[in-house]
């Protein structure tokens, strides 16, 4: 492990506005990895979690010059509608990782997120419903019939609140490991009633599926999450998720609230089966590791 702390930027692709997804939504996230340890009881992470601090078109000054950082991993939570980076920051986030950054991007339904698309390798694995399709044509159909403002990519894995069963892509990849259950591998995720869609893009060789879900209105499978892993140590891995929702406060626990213009019911399946929130915690605590090339126990 290395002599310091890892330190991990969370960032949204917003400035901190009160009713959307600023990055105080995701508390509990910034806390998990806040309170991770060591074997030695060191703190295994610093973390700094923010929002954008520009409009959008204008260079956030964290973004902009992260390849000239300290920070070994940024999670980039893609809650826009489509231009929440600037080439510059792009061009920056691109440089980062070919230093060695480690890289996690998310984003949600449909164009939510779209911005990311602009990103080297990473960008070109998420699909969304006016950039970058989906090369599958047969997946370029509505898969949540319930919230009917919201077109594909819009894979209705459950309510939120509640959990998903994955489907661990063989051979298990060390995202998944979990020595604490049978199986030795995480069986859940937070649900979300409409993700969005990844996939390996054409041509990539460092890159494979890990997890799978299943929608339960359709029973069509969908990526959950695509892990790149270069060959080259100098080249930052990097993961797509499928959601920013699997990550988020009220995904964890209904009872942290979400923005006014959520209005599909919430489930209570993380609260009354702990194991939900067992899971995703001992994801990221996976997540963080493997980012950052170490071992992941």
């Amino acid at each position: 492990m290395a002599s310091r702390p890892l330190r991990v930027l969370l960032q949204t692709t917003i400035q901190p506005i009160a009713d959307d997804w600023h990055i105080g939504r995701f508390a509990l996230l910034r806390q998990h990895l806040a309170d991770l340890r060591e074997k030695e009881g060191h703190p295994l992470c610093a973390v700094v979690a923010r929002d954008r601090a520009t409009p959008p078109g204008s260079d956030d000054p964290v973004l902009a010059t992260i390849d000239r950082s300290d920070f070994d991993e940024l999670w980039l939570f893609a809650v826009d509608g489509g231009n929440g980076l600037t080439p510059a920051e792009c061009r920056a986030i691109d440089a980062f990782r070919r230093r060695g950054g480690g890289l996690m991007v998310t984003r949600d339904h449909m164009d939510l997120g779209s911005s990311v698309t602009a990103l080297a390798e990473i960008g070109a694995a998420h699909y969304f419903h006016s950039r970058n399709l989906d090369p599958d044509s047969e997946r370029r159909r509505i898969d949540d019939p319930f919230t009917t403002h919201i077109a594909w990519p819009n894979y209705h894995s459950g309510a939120n609140g509640d959990h998903q069963v994955i489907e661990a892509v063989d051979p298990a990849h060390p995202l998944l490991s979990n020595g604490t259950v049978a199986g030795g591998t995480i069986r859940y995720f937070p649900a979300h009633p409409h993700e969005g869609g990844i996939g390996v893009p054409a041509g990539a060789r460092d890159a494979r599926i890990v997890a799978r879900g299943r929608s339960k209105v359709t029973s069509a499978l969908f990526n959950l999450v695509v892990a790149f892993d270069p060959s080259v140590e100098a080249r930052g891995r990097a993961v797509a998720q499928s959601t920013f929702h699997h990550f988020c406060d009220y995904n964890w626990d209904i009872a942290a609230g979400c923005p006014s213009f959520v209005d599909e019911p919430p489930g209570t399946g993380m609260a009354s089966r702990p194991e939900g929130r067992r899971d995703i915690e001992t994801y990221v605590r996976n997540l963080v590791l493997w980012l950052a090339r170490v071992p992941v126990p």
